[in-house]
């Protein structure tokens, strides 16, 4: 009785792993997309390494403006985690969704510094914009907008973007750092540039042997090497409840305030931000992913700037900056991450960091710089499929790549590559290959760099 029990409950089992695989397989298509469980598992394992310094970041970058770090912290993992849920659930993308850089910057120093508002304002501005952006996004006009856009200056956004990360991650490290014309070479005197181009090398090497997990393993093996360098800081705990987000969470001004030029202003430039940054970040991880069809048309957009919608809006209700989708989705995908298992796996990550946060913010920018320029390099292979031979598709797409990085923001770069495609196009007497919505877009970039 007891073997037949034991029997029956190990069939039991090894069926109830079966049906799980089963929904696993159906649900996220892994085969369809020549992905394994422990692959999409990996990659959003690996996700999560090169997006948690972002649970530090942005709260202690918003707290300038007066806001409440810890509940910034709070506010943060909780929009992060929906959104990129979201992603996975719905959209099957391995895409993670969290605060962009740079839009927080323009919350305290543009709004709250330049403009003299208060956070709450600037708190305001951003859910306003999300719901304008939610609006956008069922109506399919964001969508629309990608759909316009050359092919030459979709590719030129993935390069673009390659570059932008490259730099992001050299930054970060220390291997260039401000100076001369617009950077010099870091002090490699220092233990953290030395410690990223050790890991550079690492992945290279990985690579080239075709070792499953590269990016995971240099991040882990650079994080622990860092301990002794000094470069890795151990922290005092590991385990923290996370932070209460009351303070900031519905702190919405009034409607004096709503209804005033200077809101308009703010949620237009949000919104304005929002949509070229995603739109040039989802073009660029879709088409590493594999993710667009014979035409170039990426597949389930809509649904991932559903879930960055949802996700700022949630921001805007409990304390945060606006959400996107990451460029540090790139490194997951890079290792495998094909499905929205990469997302579900980084969002339980994510939830974990809520109560684990001390441990897991420990690893430092040294440890992520081989992985963003690893990725980097993936995506400027892209180059090649742009034309460089007509002129007047030459220049627009070459603005695009080199102004994204140099700006450091993906909007810019695609606002000039796109004005400068309408112009030459129609000086050159090439009219006829310009859309009508490009117009717009041309002539509404030009009044924004102008007057706004």
């Amino acid at each position: 009785m007891t073997e037949n029990s034991s029997g029956f409950s190990g069939a039991g089992i090894h069926t109830s792993k079966k049906n799980f695989h089963s929904y696993l397989e159906k649900k996220f298509k892994l085969s369809e997309r020549n992905s394994t469980v422990k692959t999409e598992i990996f990659a959003g394992i690996t996700s999560f390494m090169t997006i948690a310094y972002i649970l530090a970041v942005i709260p202690a970058n918003l707290s300038e403006s007066g806001m409440p770090r810890g509940a910034v912290f709070t506010a943060t993992a909780i929009a992060s985690i929906v959104a990129t849920l979201i992603a996975g659930f719905y959209g099957n993308l391995p895409f993670i969704l969290a605060p962009l850089l740079g839009f927080e910057s323009y919350f305290v120093f543009s709004i709250v510094v330049g403009m003299n508002k208060s956070w709450q304002f600037a708190l305001t501005a951003v859910f306003l914009s999300s719901v304008i952006l939610l609006l956008l996004t069922i109506f399919k006009v964001r969508e629309a907008l990608f759909n316009v856009i050359p092919e030459n200056l979709k590719t030129a956004m993935v390069c673009g973007l390659g570059l932008f990360i490259t730099f992001i991650g050299l930054a970060n490290a220390g291997i260039v750092q401000p100076g001369g014309a617009i950077v010099t070479a870091g002090d490699f005197s220092t233990p953290g540039p030395l410690l990223a181009l050790l890991g550079i090398i690492g992945i290279a090497i990985l690579n080239h042997y075709k070792v499953k997990g590269a990016f995971l393993i240099v991040i882990i093996a650079s994080t622990l090497i860092g301990i002794p360098l000094g470069v890795t800081s151990l922290p005092d705990q590991i385990f923290s409840l996370p932070p209460s987000f009351a303070d900031t969470a519905f702190k919405f001004v009034g409607f004096s305030e709503i209804f005033s030029a200077d809101m308009a202003i703010c949620v237009f430039i949000f919104v304005f931000m929002s949509i070229f940054n995603n739109i040039g970040t989802v073009t660029g991880l879709s088409t590493k992913a594999e993710l667009v069809d014979e035409n170039g048309k990426v597949e389930d957009m809509n649904k991932s700037f559903l879930a960055d919608s949802i996700g700022s809006i949630i921001a805007g209700c409990l304390g945060s900056s606006t959400i996107g989708t990451t460029l540090e989705s790139s490194s997951g995908i890079a290792e495998g991450g094909r499905t929205g298992l990469t997302a579900i796996t980084t969002s339980f990550m994510l939830i974990l960091a809520l109560f684990l946060s001390p441990l897991f913010l420990i690893v430092p920018a040294a440890a992520i710089t081989p992985v963003l320029v690893s990725v980097g390099l993936s995506m400027m292979s892209s180059i090649k499929t742009v034309n460089l031979n007509e002129i007047t598709e030459a220049i627009p797409a070459f603005l695009t790549i080199v102004i994204i990085p140099l700006t450091y923001s993906i909007s810019d770069g695609i606002m000039l590559g796109i004005l400068s495609y309408v112009i030459i196009k129609l000086v050159t007497g090439k009219a006829k290959e310009i859309s009508i919505p490009m117009y717009i877009m041309g002539a509404l970039f030009l009044v924004k760099m102008l007057f706004i």
